[in-house]
């Protein structure tokens, strides 16, 4: 299914249950099951490339209707995210901490929605957006008041979640600090002012890709950096696999040692010291 496809799908979904038109009614809604107790995250999980290029998250998709999550899985896959989707309330709460963002329908077959967003809230501070068919004013207020950091209502285009997911994620990021412009590692300097790489002090002309790759694996010492990490931070949208290798290559051959740049194996690349 390609993503206009997808999209599609997802826009035409069966019709949106009926949303409670009291307050009461919707804050209390229908309670089989207590909602278990959620541990707390010991620590926010590590969003991939925040500060260049698309960013790729773990999303968790919680909804109920298997072709509406299928669709919406879809989707996101074709936008390089990695997902994860679950069809209950109880499964959410067991696999919402490996997730950098939540999508969340409140229309869920064990749990009433609105708690779970409350227990997920209260344990932790993953990103989350209500994607239901709750569509009035009180249920909007509701969802927000129980933790829920925006609030979508279906039928919703794939290009409005989208940019609902990076205003999100944009605001729940840390502030990172600039790494230095000037990177000194053995026998190996590069001067991002200047955009210069220099070995023992002797200057390297490398091409701006080749820079900007090479300064992103000094960036981060002693550090694997996965193959796709790299293909979004330096190239964005216009990649192949074969691209970074070439890359690599000629870097290599530009710094006069392959020892430079280490391949780990079915993972990445870091640099090396010589």
């Amino acid at each position: 299914m390609n993503l206009d496809m997808a999209q599609h799908a997802y826009q035409h979904t069966s019709a949106p249950h009926a949303a409670p038109s009291h307050p009461a009614a919707a804050a209390r809604g229908p309670h089989p099951t207590p909602v278990p107790a959620v541990p707390t995250a010991s620590a926010a999980p590590t969003v991939l490339n925040r500060q260049r290029g698309p960013a790729i998250w773990r999303v968790l998709v919680v909804e109920s209707d298997p072709g509406d999550a299928e669709a919406l899985a879809k989707g996101l896959q074709r936008h390089g995210h990695e997902v994860e989707s679950v069809a209950t309330g109880t499964a959410a709460l067991d696999a919402y901490q490996k997730a950098d963002l939540v999508l969340l329908d409140l229309e869920l077959p064990d749990l009433d929605g609105l708690e779970v967003c409350r227990a997920v809230r209260t344990a932790g501070d993953v990103p989350m957006i209500a994607v239901t068919a709750r569509g009035s004013e009180v249920d909007r207020v509701l969802g927000l008041q129980a933790g829920a950091d925006d609030y979508l209502v279906k039928p919703y285009g794939f290009r409005e979640l989208m940019a609902r997911m990076d205003a999100v994620m944009r605001r729940s990021a840390p502030a990172v600090p600039e790494p230095p412009s000037a990177l000194s590692c053995g026998r190996l300097s590069i001067d991002a002012s200047s955009r210069e790489v220099r070995v023992d002090g002797r200057p390297v002309v490398v091409t701006r890709k080749e820079f900007d790759l090479l300064y992103l694996l000094a960036s981060h010492p002693d550090t694997v950096m996965p193959r796709k990490r790299l293909m979004q931070e330096v190239w964005g949208d216009s990649w192949s696999r074969r691209t970074v290798d070439t890359h690599v290559s000629s870097l290599r051959g530009k710094l006069g040692a392959s020892e430079w740049i280490v391949t780990v194996r079915g993972v990445g690349f870091r640099l090396g010291r010589v």
